[in-house]
């Protein structure tokens, strides 16, 4: 399978998982830094939480390995937790700052 179309089977995956403080979905919320998909169908996921002292600091990784391991094509995924850079509220996109009234 063609890793871009791969690509975005992962995003569609990924905006199924939602932080349990904000009604977003992980992805547009900006939480996932990277996707990198190798030709053999392995993920590697950089991603982040709001703050370190996030309460699903833990949890939340696991759910997104849990789902993109669901996705057709997948044959691996590796989930790596940063906090560099730290996360803010300017990494939401505009359309979802509208939908959650932040303009």
């Amino acid at each position: 399978m063609e890793t871009t179309v791969l690509k975005e089977r992962i995003i569609n995956a990924l905006r199924t998982v939602y932080d349990p403080e904000i009604p977003v979905n992980v992805y547009d919320l900006g939480l996932v830094y990277q996707i990198n998909v190798a030709d053999d169908g392995s993920v590697h996921i950089v991603m982040t939480v709001t703050a370190p002292s996030c309460p699903v600091a833990d949890w939340l990784p696991k759910q997104v390995e849990q789902v993109v391991r669901t996705v057709e094509g997948v044959t691996d995924v590796k989930v790596e937790l940063t906090f560099d850079p730290p996360w803010d509220m300017s990494m939401i996109p505009d359309h979802v700052k509208l939908e959650l009234g932040l303009y």
